[in-house]
């Protein structure tokens, strides 16, 4: 071989076509690489996406069980002021007359007789003020339990603070009634209706069926 002649691989190295094709090997391993990192990161960022997308849907349905509460609470709101004040209508006594009006007619109805009544006035309330009536009551155990049930079932309100057995003769049970009511603080007069004085009338036996409070015109005798 003679020495000036150049070898086929000193040419293949130095032809334009070998060094366009190192380039591109190079630049397609490059290409693969850049792909292979995208695809890489790309999933990773998906699954970062997703575990975030899913946090913020829990997020949210905890934010709605929370303020599920809420949803139309001015609505309720109304209902229970518009209740409240039925309920104030209905079964609130709206003056002293109409509570022992209607206490009077209880005793009449189941046959009973009460004695040595008594009324307190609680402590004036925001929205209420307390009334109790403390008694004396007499008469057969069934009529007695018909009196306290239809306490606890009238329309007015009623709340039997307690009874005390204080005698039984002859068939008849003699109980000391503690009931409370209660009056809107405008309706509230400024003196309690009378109280009947110790006298003559507690020293008599509470059999006797002489009420100690006046029973409204036409109940006593009925």
């Amino acid at each position: 071989m003679n020495p000036q002649t150049p070898s086929p691989w000193r040419e293949r190295l130095t032809s334009p076509l070998t060094w366009h094709y190192a380039g591109f090997a190079v630049l397609l391993v490059v290409t693969i690489g850049l792909s292979v990192r995208l695809a890489l990161d790309w999933v990773a960022t998906n699954d970062r996406s997703t575990d975030a997308l899913a946090g913020k849907q829990v997020e949210l349905k905890a934010m709605d069980l929370q303020t599920a509460p809420l949803r139309g609470l001015d609505q309720r709101v109304a209902a229970s002021r518009e209740q409240i004040q039925t309920f104030y209508e209905k079964r609130i006594p709206p003056n002293y007359s109409s509570f022992a009006s209607r206490v009077g007619d209880l005793q009449v109805k189941s046959g009973v007789r009460l004695s040595r009544v008594q009324y307190t006035q609680g402590p004036p309330g925001n929205d209420l003020t307390e009334v109790s009536l403390d008694a004396g009551i007499s008469g057969a155990y069934p009529d007695i339990m018909r009196f306290v049930n239809g306490l606890e079932r009238d329309q007015m309100f009623f709340v039997i603070r307690g009874m005390q057995l204080t005698g039984q003769q002859g068939g008849l049970v003699n109980l000391r009634l503690r009931v409370s009511t209660w009056m809107r603080p405008a309706d509230v007069p400024d003196e309690l209706p009378p109280t009947p004085k110790l006298g003559e009338e507690d020293s008599a036996p509470a059999d006797t069926g002489t009420p100690s409070h006046p029973i409204p015109a036409g109940k006593e005798g009925e």
